[in-house]
């Protein structure tokens, strides 16, 4: 069966990105699993190994048109882009995020014609792609952009085997209820049910938050869950997803970790529903997937770190899980 082909790239270089992907390409069971082109710079590329104290093969290669593999030995496309300079460390910059966008835009070209099946590319630093120009709050709409798509698409935070999306994400609190729609949680809720499918599971089981403290109490304080996310989840369940809920959001989290078969994935309503229990129960585990795009791009969910950055520490568990979720969903492509 053909492998599953993954396009990397490092991410900013002022922080644990390069380390971390040379630990990932260290492993030799990581590259039997999968084809890696890495686009990178070539300095960047050796610094990180020399941080993290470690080598992997590679087989240099001067275009990215027609890429042949003969082995597991990742390929390299030695590449920085507009970025000219030496790289500031530790610190947020135009040079470092002009680098992340364009090997990230590289990437993206490469598996949008079909070259390689998914990306998978180190931390960024939102400060540095905002320096750099990009005039998105996320680099998830930066993506969408590119690919000219105007689909749904959502964040989804993933902790081993279970994955959270959101209906609201970088918005005010305040604005949170005024967003909501049946029809927008009907999108959530396929969004995350699409991706799990593409990631193996034949019927993912979605748990639904609801928005208010204890559900509203029977609309005593809020009716969102009587007259929207109700609502939502019989019509997802109409259209044959197994959704659940809505669930009061201070305990859905406790029913997944007493029972770690009740639920693949929960819908929440908005970022911090979801994202503090996700941290709390694995920070250094967590995976970002842009959700609803239409190729499967993974990262790490932690930040840069650069208060670590160049001293060897960085734990590479979050992007080897990446990785796993990269490969899963790019062999769906096949």
């Amino acid at each position: 069966m053909k492998k599953t082909t993954i396009a990397m790239v490092l991410g900013d270089p002022a922080g644990i990105g390069p380390e971390l992907i040379a630990r990932l390409l260290a492993e030799a069971e990581v590259r039997s699993k999968a084809q890696v082109i890495l686009i990178a710079d070539e300095t960047e590329m050796r610094r990180g190994m020399d941080i993290a104290g470690v080598q992997f093969p590679y087989r240099q290669v001067d275009s990215l048109e027609q890429l042949s593999f003969v082995d597991d030995t990742p390929l390299f496309y030695d590449f920085r882009g507009a970025a000219v300079g030496e790289f500031p460390r530790s610190e947020a910059s135009v040079i470092g995020g002009r680098y992340s966008l364009d090997t990230l835009e590289q990437a993206l070209r490469l598996t949008e014609a079909g070259t390689t099946d998914a990306i998978l590319f180190g931390p960024l630093n939102k400060t540095s792609l905002h320096m750099a120009g990009m005039a998105h709050n996320d680099e998830l709409h930066w993506f969408a952009e590119l690919l000219d798509f105007h689909g749904p698409f959502c964040e989804f935070n993933v902790l081993d085997n279970l994955w959270t999306s959101r209906v609201t994400s970088h918005v005010a609190l305040s604005e949170v209820p005024g967003m909501l729609s049946e029809q927008r949680v009907v999108e959530a809720i396929e969004l995350i049910d699409t991706a799990l499918k593409r990631s193996g599971l034949e019927k993912p089981r979605i748990g639904v938050c609801g928005l208010n403290p204890h559900n509203g109490d029977n609309g005593s304080f809020g009716r969102e869950e009587i007259d929207i996310i109700g609502p939502a989840v019989r019509t997802a369940q109409a259209k044959g997803i197994a959704a659940e809920g809505p669930y009061p959001g201070d305990t859905i989290f406790l029913k997944v970790q007493g029972d770690a078969s009740a639920f693949d994935a929960v819908v929440t309503m908005y970022h911090d529903q979801g994202q503090i229990a996700i941290k709390l129960m694995g920070f250094s585990r967590g995976v970002t997937v842009q959700g609803g795009l239409p190729i499967p791009i993974t990262t790490p969910a932690h930040g840069t770190a650069f208060d670590i950055a160049g001293q060897g520490k960085a734990n590479v568990g979050a992007t080897r899980q990446a990785f796993e979720i990269a490969c899963r969903m790019g062999a769906s492509r096949h």
